[in-house]
């Protein structure tokens, strides 16, 4: 309802009360966003964490968020020792704390994140439940904010108490409280107006998250600006000082790095590519034929699921692989785990049949390929010797694009082959990854393999044939980029 105030609702509305409004007012201008992954993660993290204090009650959710307060109170009447989702409504405020516990001075209140540290707006999270408890007349001991321990690493069932830590925040959560009354006032005031709020763009519109309404509130912005400048800090200190479009940059000879520069300038003054040569032709002269092209898909889960893995993984389940000779001919190989298996024994052995140990490989962003290659390494030692030739012998493809030895336009200051390829090869159908079905991203392809299997065999055959033909252009994707390398280098084959 308009006039309560949720644990959630509030969140939005101290990072930016018009995000608020927006929601209330015109929710159909929001960008769609998949936050899928992250509340699925959270969902899989509180459930689990449950059971850290042993035996618990759970408030079940009801949108009558009364009937949870009533539901909460007799559980506490009962003494019960630790309830799950215990609600609270007071002054219109509501939150379900994920666990109160239970103590001699009063109870524990225990938030629960998926993350790996505590981030600053947990801490406002527990404010406005301390302070949403404490006017319902709950006695708070102790506030805590439960994470995962990124050191924890499994061996037989999970242990809870070495999967998580308990870090205590009473102190902080109980400043923060203070702030609750001013900050409710404003939100309220502010959703009461029929009139659109005015308010500027700045750092709050995507920290701590990008607000779903920042296209509909930059519409005033020219393009291009400071904020089509790749990795750039400062667009909102440059915005607000009057530097915004790419004119106002080069005529006030405003300070960036040379990286940035270049993608100013070659949009402002509509330069050609720029092209070392020599550059160039020096990374070509590292890498030897036959040339393996080599690309991972993995996925990472909060909660480790095999011996050996630790919070946030990255699991190996899938990779491509095109084998190019120096008169050009391609061979392509490649692996796709099955699901709802460990898949790291048999992606390591294949890597192992399908790359000898003293071949050129060749990665895009070859630090993740190396980290995946190390860890499988580190899990079998009669394996270990063949995966670190591998490993030495991968070289980068994105190097001449990082440094802009190659730079086009097109590529808005980024080296992603995603943003470089279409900038070689601009509007061929082939090399489109929008132009694939059902995959298109990295995080897609990770989240198309875990729900494998909740499909039928038929639903399941496709989306591998999807996942195949994802990873299959990626490397494909490899071999025409350093074709293109080759190319201005003047090293055509």
């Amino acid at each position: 309802m308009r006039g309560e105030l949720s644990k959630s609702r509030y969140m939005k509305g101290i990072q930016c009360p018009k995000m608020l409004w927006m929601d209330e007012y015109m929710p159909q201008l929001a960008t769609p966003s998949d936050a899928s992954t992250q509340i699925e993660n959270g969902k899989t993290v509180g459930e689990l964490a449950r059971a850290y204090f042993g035996n618990y009650a759970l408030v079940p959710w009801s949108a009558n968020h009364s009937a949870m307060a009533e539901e909460t109170a007799r559980l506490m009447e009962e003494g019960t020792e630790c309830i799950a989702e215990a609600s609270f409504l007071a002054d219109g405020l509501f939150c379900s704390v994920d666990i109160l516990r239970k103590t001699e001075e009063g109870y524990d209140l225990v938030e629960v994140k998926s993350t790996t540290k505590v981030e600053v707006e947990h801490l406002e999270d527990v404010g406005f439940q301390y302070h949403v408890l404490v006017n319902s007349g709950i006695p708070i001991d102790h506030i805590f904010v439960m994470h995962i321990n990124n050191t924890y690493v499994r061996h037989g069932e999970l242990d809870l108490q070495g999967l998580f830590v308990m870090e205590d925040c009473t102190e902080t959560a109980k400043e923060r409280s203070a702030a609750v009354p001013a900050r409710v006032k404003e939100i309220r005031e502010c959703l009461c107006s029929d009139e659109e709020p005015v308010r500027d763009i700045d750092k709050y519109c995507e920290k701590p998250y990008e607000c779903a309404y920042i296209n509909y509130c930059r519409r005033h912005v020219p393009t291009p600006s400071v904020f089509d400048i790749s990795n750039f800090s400062k667009k909102y200190e440059f915005y607000h000082k009057g530097i915004v479009t790419f004119q106002d940059i080069v005529e006030k000879k405003a300070h960036l790095s040379e990286k940035q520069r270049m993608q100013v300038e070659t949009t402002y003054y509509q330069r050609p590519d720029h092209i070392d040569r020599k550059k160039i032709r020096k990374f070509l002269d590292t890498l030897t034929y036959p040339i393996y092209h080599l690309d991972f898909e993995t996925y990472n889960k909060p909660i480790p699921e095999y011996d050996g893995t630790w919070p946030y993984e990255q699991i190996p389940f899938q990779y491509s692989l095109h084998i190019e000779q120096e008169d050009g001919s391609l061979e392509h190989r490649e692996f796709l785990a099955e699901a709802g298996m460990d898949p790291r024994r048999e992606i390591a052995e294949h890597l192992v049949h399908d790359i000898p140990d003293d071949v050129c490989v060749l990665a895009y962003n070859m630090s993740f390929e190396r980290g995946r290659l190390k860890e499988l390494a580190g899990m079998y030692p009669d394996l270990a010797e063949h995966l670190m030739k591998i490993h030495d012998n991968i070289r980068d493809l994105i190097i001449p694009f990082r440094r802009q030895d190659y730079y086009a336009e097109a590529m808005k200051g980024r080296s992603s082959i995603k943003a470089v390829l279409p900038a070689l090869y601009p509007g061929d159908p082939a090399l489109d990854y929008h132009n694939l079905e059902g995959v298109h991203r990295g995080d897609e392809a990770s989240a198309a393999f875990l729900n494998l299997i909740n499909l039928s065999p038929e639903e399941a055959e496709k989306t591998r044939e999807n996942l195949l033909k994802y990873c299959c252009l990626d490397t494909y994707a490899m071999v025409k980029v350093l074709g293109k390398l080759r190319n201005v280098a003047g090293e055509d084959m």
